[in-house]
This record gives structure tokens, sequence and C-alpha cells, in this order.
């Protein structure tokens, strides 16, 4: 009989988990968002917000992985559950990162407070930016619904957020020969590189859900080379 209340704390124990990451999930891609928009806006407040926000992150990253040495520690899990408990860590991790190149733009947003506008081309910027939010939200749906599909289709995305960002890279670096555009040239490619970055840890997450559902290791960029 003493089983069944064990069962039911187990049980209990990885829904907090799996909801505790997609939480994070949701903080992080908001993140994402204000980040971009106090860049594009050069709102200081909002900025400084998403600055302050991270440690936030960063904490429920670590209870992720309390919680996950808990389980690991005093319940027996099956094949199953471990991959989700291994893959649940991992994604914590890849989210705590990309909170991290969230936080990376709102400071670049505060630093080009005072830098003039530049005749630099940014329309890709917003573009990148929406299709990093988007990979993200989508490697979350495929965490929640398992749906190996779903995390497959995000290499298709990331391939496209690589090419916008070498083509801005090619642009930001014609800029740099002219000392009065060099510097906000610089700034705008460290927030391309941060958003070229999302896209490749929403990739690793993707690829994490497709271990949790098959326990196969696959390296999904191979797929479409």
């Amino acid at each position: 009989m003493a089983q069944f209340p064990s069962r039911s704390i187990y049980e209990q124990e990885l829904n907090t988990m799996s909801d505790s990451v997609l939480r994070l999930g949701s903080m992080v891609n908001e993140a994402i968002e204000n980040a971009f928009m106090a860049m594009a806006n050069r709102d200081s407040e909002l900025a400084q917000s998403v600055i302050n926000g991270d440690a936030e992150i960063n904490q429920l990253r670590f209870q992720i992985e309390e919680l996950a040495q808990k389980i690991l520690a005093t319940q027996q899990p099956t094949a199953r559950d471990l991959r989700f408990i291994i893959a649940a860590i991992h994604t914590a991790v890849e989210l705590e990162r990309i909170g991290d190149h969230a936080a990376g733009i709102a400071r670049i947003a505060l630093r080009i407070q005072a830098t003039p506008s530049t005749d630099l081309d940014l329309s890709r910027l917003p573009k990148m930016a929406h299709r990093a939010e988007d990979m993200l939200s989508k490697a979350m749906e495929a965490f929640a619904t398992r749906d190996v599909e779903i995390a497959n289709k995000i290499v298709r995305r990331d391939q496209k957020l690589d090419r916008h960002y070498r083509e801005f890279f090619t642009q930001a670096m014609a800029h740099m020969s002219d000392p009065e555009r060099a510097e906000i040239a610089t700034y705008m490619l460290w927030v391309a590189h941060n958003l070229e970055r999302i896209g490749d840890r929403a990739t690793n997450i993707a690829e994490r859900v497709i271990f949790m559902v098959t326990g196969q290791y696959t390296e999904v960029l191979e797929e479409y080379a």
C-alpha cells in the first residue's frame, strides 16, 4: 500500500518539473521580446527590467536542476522518465543561456542611448527577432506535446535565421571603415549575433525533445545539410 502515495508524489514531481520548464520558456521568450523592443525603441527602463529579470530566470533554472537531483536520488525513474528528466535539465540550461542572450541585447539597448541614428539597413533585425522567438515557442511546444515532427521542423527556421545573420554581418562590416558609423554597426552586429545564438539554442532544445521521445541522439542539422 505504501507505494501508491510514493508513486503519486513521483508523478507530481515530474509534472512540477515539466510545468517549471514551460514557465521558464515563457519567461525567456518574454525577455527576448522585451529586450528587442527596448533596443528598437531605445527604452532604457524596459531594457533594465530585462536585465534585472535575468536573476529570476537563473533561479528557476537551478530549482529545476535541484528537483531533478531529488527525483534521481529518491525515485527509480523508468527509461522514459529518465530521458524526460535529462531532457528537462538540458532544456533548462539552454533556456537560461537564451535568457543571457536576451539580457545581452538589453545591455546593448542601454549602450546605444547616446549613439546617433544610422543608415545601416536594420530591416533584417526584426525578422531575426521574430524568427528566434517563434523557434523558441515551437521548441517549447514540441517539449510540451512530445512532438518530434515539430522539433524536426525547427532546423529549417534556424537555417533561415543563419542566412539573415550572414547577410546582416556583411552589411555591418561594410560600415566598419567609417568611424561615424562603426560604433552603432558594431552594436547592431552584437544584437544580430545574440539572435542567431538564440536560434541555435532553440535547435538544441529540439534535439533534446527528439531524444526524450525516441531515445536517439539526433543532430537535426545534418538531416537538412
